[in-house]
């Protein structure tokens, strides 16, 4: 099935479609040898198409959901060394990128895929896809302190969205607690930076949902593809998003 040009861009990880029709509109893309710069052109299957002379890859879009142990770098490779999620996924034919990131040591629910229009769009906050991590924290917040968390905070000059928080557990001879946290947002670090705004720095974090979706029946280092009702309810809410 034939597809607008900048969507099959956009989808093979090239750039955003925005992005994708600025390069169409650069002179910067041909389709079957011939420079296409008009935004309504359509692709198939069958043909050629090359973004700065480097043909893009049109392969079978797949969705994964990957419990990501703490130690493992969110990334497609690490100049250290370092293990990386990509690792995990090195028996498919296709290639797949992490959804966003998740610090090396926090744990926990990763979306990997190489939809790169649908990965662009779950990463910009404007979607608002929600996400729920447990935090371990020094100290029990009050909740004063939690109440700063839900009308938002200032980390690194700018104030947070809104977010839902509640204390789990209380461990008072250890001085720790355990508290969820829910935000749309994806800054770096965020997380981390909103418990220390309010005094109680993480010492454990793990990523619970994103979205609807959850770690259910799998444990750290364990992956499974996404059916096709979830990814359809992924592209649903991007598109309530808009």
């Amino acid at each position: 099935m034939a597809e607008r040009l900048q969507k099959v861009m956009a989808n093979a990880g090239v750039a955003s479609r925005r992005a994708s029709e600025k390069l169409i509109q650069a002179g910067r893309v041909s389709v079957n040898g011939k420079i296409v710069t008009e935004l309504g052109v359509k692709v198939g299957s069958q043909d050629f198409v090359l973004v700065d002379r480097n043909p893009i890859d049109k392969e079978k879009k797949v969705y994964f959901l990957l419990y990501k142990p703490r130690g493992v770098i969110s990334a497609a490779k690490d100049d250290k060394g370092r293990k990386v999620v990509t690792d995990y996924f090195t028996d498919f034919e296709q290639r797949v990128y992490p959804v966003g990131r998740l610090d090396y040591d926090t744990s926990g629910l990763l979306l990997m895929t190489n939809d790169g229009e649908l990965a662009n769009q779950l990463m910009h906050p404007r979607y608002k896809v929600n996400k729920t991590y447990v935090a371990k924290v020094e100290g029990t917040p009050t909740n004063e302190e939690l109440q700063k968390l839900r009308q938002g905070v200032v980390i690194d000059g700018k104030k947070t969205a809104r977010a839902k928080c509640k204390v789990l557990s209380s461990d008072f001879q250890k001085k720790t607690s355990v508290v969820s946290l829910t935000i749309h947002e994806g800054r770096n670090h965020q997380v981390k930076k909103m418990f220390k705004a309010i005094g109680h720095p993480v010492q454990k974090l793990k990523r619970e949902t994103y979205g609807f979706l959850n770690l259910n029946g799998l444990t750290s280092g364990d992956f499974r593809p996404l059916t096709s009702l979830e990814v359809s309810e992924l592209k649903k809410t991007v598109r309530k998003g808009k």
